[in-house]
């Protein structure tokens, strides 16, 4: 047979092959060191039965998770209800928002809570103008909750909307046919329906908090001490082998509720818009009596406090940005341009963070897209649950875990022969981007491979070509929008990844912006730190218009 007609009959599998070798190097193999590192089952029941471990650490973790997860739901459900029973400008818009929290880098929540409601940030500065204040509001647990909150609710918010608008009108009317009043409608056609996509927003929203590490960092510090806060103090002391306990325990909990969560995904797999979806109410309409104007009282109360959450930190940032003592100053700006140029080589600086940012956005972008699409071709031809929970389970896996492996592994030097093979910071932090990236090009790119007409891929195959000339000259052209918000996705989350750079950049020159605004919030300098991250929100911000002018497809599952 010709050599090269052999190749191309089997580029795809060995493309696979290459693929799940790469994954095997960049997350399994990091990953079994940290395991390795966690020494045997003495270990673990250390940890287990130390009551500081299993109630300050875990316990903390845990209760924190569930009440940001309640927060987060309180918050997203009204919002769920306005986007699916309303009608009024720039609803579209605003749904399109609910795909910040896997859009917007974490360190960037943080630091607008502190520049909205911080000892000198802008509610302070507000009350005080009427003599009141200043007020303590961040450096506790309600702080980390909130900010946990104005992350997760939009997921919440997508997750209950796309369930609401696929429940058909026609159940309700035959309920309310048969004498059913409005609340007993709701509770006994709508509430069954939405209950179980509540429940998926909430798992993935406790998952989320579980391993929230920026928020708890920045807004907590060590002594709120979450799992995630305490493993990094743990490398920071190099104490790598009770790192690594806490971070596999912290693995197996988050793989166990990311199975719970990839189960009901496959059964909800089937459900689809309802051919004729409940009827929107115009907002701003003047019609109805009492309870509903008294609906739409509540509703502008949401928004208001919509408004102040989620817009208030951001627009803090930008504001504290330019605001010093004496009114609006670039002297923060000016500092950024005067520590890039003269500042030592052990400092933090600026260019050099936004430099290496996109740097490593591309070099993500490079490795995560074809490994995406790859994983998504084979995961759509095995079918395999099986295959499929190996391929996303990144996803279930921390930053942090990732890093500390990383770390110990490519970082320190894998054995070879001999001889020690050694990767440079900058190639890891690469590596652990596109770890955490690739899963999004997959759930991006697989959806839109999946509704092709299988008959025109037939009709190739049965004129001669293989199946890779037809994955490249029929199904990705038809899928070209997926791949372009893959790779907008891929970059952008590169740009605000933090768990695993901050790791691997200590004591290196491979800093980003995200690691570059925690430094200097963690200098208490809160206008340097404010104007590195309003340059890290113009930079997120042109990655979430270019996904949202794509039509990114990530719908949180």
């Amino acid at each position: 047979m010709n050599p090269g007609r052999w190749l191309e009959r089997h580029t795809l599998s060995l493309l696979g092959i290459v693929t799940s070798a790469v994954l095997v190097v960049l997350f399994y193999y990091p990953v079994a060191i940290v395991f390795a590192d966690a020494g045997g089952l003495d270990a673990f029941l250390d940890v287990l039965t130390d009551r500081f471990y299993l109630f300050d650490i875990f316990g903390f973790t845990a209760y924190q998770a569930l009440l940001s997860t309640l927060a987060s739901v309180a918050l997203g459900l009204p919002g769920a209800y306005i986007l699916a029973r309303y009608e009024f400008p720039g609803r579209r818009t605003i749904r399109s928002l609910t795909i910040l929290p896997f859009v917007m880098p974490s360190i960037l929540v943080a630091i607008g809570f502190v520049a909205m409601f911080g000892q000198n940030g802008l509610f302070n500065d507000l009350v005080g103008v009427i003599g009141l204040g200043p007020y303590s509001l961040l450096y506790n647990l309600p702080a980390i909750v909130a900010a946990h909150a104005f992350y997760n609710a939009p997921l919440v918010a997508r997750v209950t909307n796309a369930a609401w608008e696929s429940v058909d009108a026609r159940e309700v009317e035959t309920a309310r046919s048969l004498g059913a009043g409005r609340f007993r409608a709701f509770r006994d056609v709508l509430v069954p329906q939405l209950l179980p996509a509540i429940l998926t927003g909430a798992l993935l929203t406790f998952i989320f908090t579980f391993m929230s590490f920026p928020i708890v960092l920045a807004l907590g510090g060590f002594q709120y001490q979450t799992v995630e806060v305490w493993v990094y103090a743990l490398v920071q002391r190099l104490d790598y082998s009770e790192a690594a306990v806490l971070a596999v325990l912290e693995t197996t909990l988050s793989l166990a509720l990311t199975y719970g969560y990839l189960r009901y995904e496959a059964r909800q797999s089937a459900v689809s818009r309802a051919s004729r979806p409940l009827p929107r109410k115009h907002l701003f309409s003047g019609d109805g009596g009492l309870a509903e104007t008294l609906e739409r009282a509540g509703v502008a109360v949401y928004l208001l406090v919509v408004l102040v959450l989620f817009l208030g930190p951001l627009v803090s940032t930008v504001l504290e940005s330019f605001t010093g003592p004496s009114g609006f100053t670039l002297r923060y700006y000016e500092f950024l341009v005067t520590r890039q140029v003269s500042g030592a080589s052990f400092q933090t600086k600026p260019g050099v963070a936004v430099q290496n940012s996109l740097i490593f956005g591309v070099g993500t972008l490079l490795v995560a897209l074809p490994m995406g699409v790859v994983i998504a071709v084979l995961t759509r031809a095995r079918k395999s649950r099986i295959v499929e929970a190996v391929a996303m389970a990144p996803l279930a896996v921390s930053g942090i875990m990732v890093g500390l492996g990383m770390l110990r592994g490519l970082v320190f030097g894998i054995p070879i022969a001999g001889t020690r093979i050694r990767v440079d910071g900058a190639v890891a932090i690469v590596a652990a981007h596109a770890v955490a990236a690739y899963p999004f090009v997959t759930r991006n790119v697989s959806p839109m491979l999946a509704g092709i007409d299988r008959r025109t891929v037939e009709s190739a195959r049965a004129l001669g070509a293989t199946r890779i000339r037809t994955l490249v000259d029929i199904e990705l052209p038809l899928v070209a929008v997926g791949l372009a918000a893959g790779a907008a996705f891929a970059f952008a989350i590169s740009i605000g990844e933090f768990d695993s750079t901050v790791i691997l950049a200590t004591g290196s020159s491979s800093y980003t912006m995200p690691v570059a605004v925690e430094r200097f919030l963690g200098k208490q300098t809160l206008g340097p730190a404010t104007a590195m991250g309003t340059v890290l929100l113009v930079v997120t911000a042109v990655s979430f218009v270019i996904i949202d002018r794509l039509g990114g497809r990530w719908e949180g599952g």
